[in-house]
């Protein structure tokens, strides 16, 4: 189960990365058609006008999904921001008891977020919402995979309370100490 929701942790990640990658082509493309529109004018060349239409929108799509993707792996390999002074002050039982406390309050308020998030993913589909762009992307799409990243921080959250609760030490924890 471990090496299963690592990967699904990693996989993530990946598509993440890509989404950041895909922005960076999408971008580069626009910028590389702009300077050949330049020189064609330059000599008295009619402009090719290559452009990525909707560049921006589709720009933000892809900006949201590899912020909501990056969650739960982010979250495991102790990348998001905790504060820890309290609980390196507590004594180890007091301070595993609120951790946990924490992970419940953070996977309810996350369950919370990810049902909100389906609902508007779900309305979009069946309303057959689209972008506003030139490119009519069906809005579902990016609201799903959002929905999809809150879904696995919710599984990360409660993979760090069961780690928790069976007396051992979430992954976040172990890459915040070096240890992993």
């Amino acid at each position: 189960m471990r090496q299963t929701l690592d990967r699904l942790y990693t996989g993530a990640l990946v598509l993440a990365a890509a989404s950041f990658a895909a922005i960076a082509g999408l971008v580069l493309v626009q910028v590389l058609g702009r300077l050949v529109d330049r020189a064609a004018r330059v000599f008295g060349l009619p402009p090719v006008g290559i452009t990525v239409p909707s560049l921006a929108e589709i720009g933000g799509m892809l900006f949201l999904s590899a912020v909501f993707l990056g969650l739960a792996g982010t979250l495991m390999r102790g990348g998001h921001v905790r504060v820890g002074l309290l609980t390196k002050a507590l004594p180890e039982g007091i301070a595993r008891a609120l951790e946990a406390l924490v992970l419940v309050i953070a996977a309810g308020l996350c369950v919370f977020a990810t049902y909100s998030s389906l609902l508007q993913a779900w309305d979009s589909w069946a309303y057959d919402s689209v972008s506003f762009g030139m490119v009519r992307v069906p809005l579902w799409i990016p609201q799903g995979v959002m929905t999809l990243g809150l879904v696995l921080l919710c599984v990360a959250l409660l993979d760090g309370l069961v780690t928790i609760l069976r007396g051992g030490t979430p992954a976040y924890a172990g890459h915040e100490a070096g240890e992993a």
